[in-house]
């Protein structure tokens, strides 16, 4: 069986796991918690970043990051499933998940900057840079959601997870701004149900 090293408050290891339930997989990968933090933890063997998400296969090869592993997973289950085979459709789907992830990680260095840097050593200029990622991507997926198939494709998945994110680490405050987003979300939220079984409960 594989391993999915990962962690529940990562958006890019949530990602994953939903794919992983969308693709039928979840009976082929076991998910293994992984501390970032902690320099004893297997994960810095595994993936020499110490990053997550990092998915161990079957014969020991790691396979890291989330973009990378969602492609891996789409072949699994076939291919074209979740990530358009070729044509433009592909890109529109690598550009979208491109999109999400650079939200999630402007997001996560925002919370980073708070948990690794004490308050008065903060650099406001480099924070208002990642607010205003975030902030512009919101604006791009407002003005244009991307669609629901039956089976979400990888961008749909990554801009659910990235608003997932800042639910959980903003308190929801996209919300207020975003009202096409928020019936986005809900509407994701019925379509795949593992949503709200990777949710972290606060």
């Amino acid at each position: 069986m594989m391993i999915l090293r990962s962690s529940p408050p990562s958006p890019f290891g949530r990602t994953v796991k939903l794919a992983i339930a969308v693709l039928g997989l979840k009976d082929k990968i076991e998910i293994v918690q992984a501390d970032t933090n902690d320099p004893n933890d297997s994960l810095r063997s595994q993936n020499p970043l110490g990053k997550i998400p990092a998915l161990i296969l079957e014969n020991g090869k790691v396979i890291f990051d989330s973009r990378v592993i969602l492609d891996y997973l789409d072949g699994l289950a076939g291919g074209g499933k979740i990530i358009t085979k070729s044509g433009d459709a592909r890109f529109d789907v690598l550009v979208t998940l491109a999109l999400a992830n650079g939200l999630m990680e402007a997001a996560l260095l925002q919370v980073y900057e708070g948990r690794y840097r004490d308050a008065d050593k903060h650099e406001p200029k480099w924070l208002a840079m990642q607010v205003g990622k975030v902030e512009r991507a919101l604006a791009v997926l407002e003005a244009s959601p991307p669609a629901i198939a039956d089976t979400p494709d990888a961008g749909a998945i990554g801009v659910a997870c990235g608003l997932g994110y800042l639910d959980l680490r903003f308190g929801g405050k996209w919300r207020a701004d975003h009202p096409r987003l928020v019936k986005w979300l809900d509407a994701f939220a019925a379509k795949v149900p593992a949503f709200e079984e990777t949710r972290v409960k606060t």
